[in-house]
């Protein structure tokens, strides 16, 4: 499904399931060892996507371990992100040619929790999604506004190695099934009008990412 909403220099694979045997390779299975055994297949899941995603590009197998702040290690000239919720994992992966950074995300298509929309969102955020919602009803926003940045985190970091915090990024999306991403902390590696991102909702998911270009 993210496939649908990434250009197609980006090799994308998914799964809705966790298929039994998967190998974990190089450090992984270390990485998860204490891990309980539903992070353990999330997880296992995820690389298993990422070894298929990068045979896209014709890259052998190798390990995916975590690096700083729990982000995938892609090999050289690789960039690329993971994702995983309820019953769906991805991996989309493109050449540095191609893209300077990408990140996914797929969520639950649900109402976020109680409370959680006030600490992602600024009032402005808030009400441009109560206008959608009044237009759109059929659309989860608030959970649509926490994936779009957890992808504009994704697509930040790997250019910036620096956190950025969900007030830090002002999104407005468009019923077209696109969003932009007003970065309110600058970063000379990032471009000055933002990020742009698309999204899409089918059924019980909702998915989001962010592409930037190279220079």
């Amino acid at each position: 499904m993210i496939d649908l909403i990434l250009p197609s220099a980006v090799s994308v694979a998914e799964a809705f399931d966790d298929p039994p045997g998967l190998p974990l390779l190089g450090t992984e299975a270390e990485e998860v060892s204490r891990a309980v055994d539903k992070r353990r297949r999330e997880f296992t899941t995820a690389r298993w996507c990422a070894r298929r995603a990068l045979a896209g590009l014709g890259v052998a197998p190798v390990p995916v371990p975590r690096g700083e702040r729990g982000a995938p290690v892609w090999p050289d000239r690789i960039v690329g992100s993971l994702t995983h919720c309820q019953g769906y994992r991805a991996a989309a992966v493109a050449r540095d040619t191609d893209l300077r950074s990408l990140g996914i995300d797929a969520e639950d298509h649900l109402p976020l929790p109680d409370g959680v929309l006030d600490m992602v969102a600024s009032e402005a955020e808030r009400a441009h999604l109560a206008a959608l919602a009044r237009l759109h009803p059929g659309v989860h926003w608030d959970r649509l506004l926490f994936s779009a940045k957890e992808s504009v985190y994704k697509a930040w970091f790997p250019l910036t190695r620096r956190w950025l915090g969900h007030e830090e990024a002002e999104l407005a999306f468009a019923p077209d099934g696109t969003f932009t991403a007003r970065l309110l902390r600058r970063d000379p590696a990032v471009p000055a009008e933002g990020f742009t991102g698309r999204w899409a909702v089918d059924g019980a998911l909702a998915v989001t990412a962010v592409t930037v270009p190279p220079h």
